[in-house]
């Protein structure tokens, strides 16, 4: 029994420590996906700006109302339209600013904020790499340990269990002698 435990939490060990390890090369990758879409998003404002700057004193959020005010459809679906790219930009922003900070706190605000579209896309065309910084081994150092531990004290509570009932049933079987 010891022996199987023995290959099995080595197992959980390499296992974690590898998949931990790739997470700052997933993080790197999903932060690249939101810099590229708020890259995007500004390129399409920056004509309504242009003609905000022109007719409404530099200010999208007058072109926006004088768009929604408007009886004309196609002109209040172009508002909401504007509307939506503002909000998918300031959104963005505050995305690619959260992120651009220390590997853990970048893990903290994925787990806690992650917008599961993004995340997908990036999954999708995910490259795993082993990042070799000192925030990489760290955090595969820690995640492994952690799920090593979990698996180790699992396994003896099991162990106990298991051991419990055995001596129960034998004690049982004893006394019916």
């Amino acid at each position: 029994m010891n022996i199987l435990r023995g290959i099995f939490d080595r197992i959980v060990l390499v296992v974690t420590v590898v998949a931990a390890g790739c997470i700052p090369s997933f993080i790197t990758q999903y932060q690249q996906r939101v810099g590229g879409m708020l890259t995007q998003v500004l390129q399409d404002i920056a004509p309504f700006q242009a003609i905000a700057n022109q007719f409404h004193e530099g200010s999208l959020q007058i072109l926006i109302r004088h768009h929604l005010d408007s009886s004309d459809p196609t002109f209040y679906s172009e508002g909401v339209a504007i509307q939506a790219m503002v909000d998918a930009a300031e959104r963005l922003g505050r995305m690619s600013e959260a992120l651009n900070t220390d590997l853990f706190s970048q893990v903290k605000y994925l787990f806690t904020y992650m917008d599961a579209a993004i995340a997908r896309a990036t999954w999708e065309m995910y490259t795993p790499s082993f990042g070799l910084s000192a925030e990489s081994i760290l955090l595969s150092a820690g995640v492994g340990m952690s799920a090593w531990l979990i698996f180790i004290v699992t396994w003896f509570v099991l162990a106990r269990l298991i051991q419990f009932f055995i001596d129960r049933r034998n004690n049982q079987d004893k006394r019916s002698i």
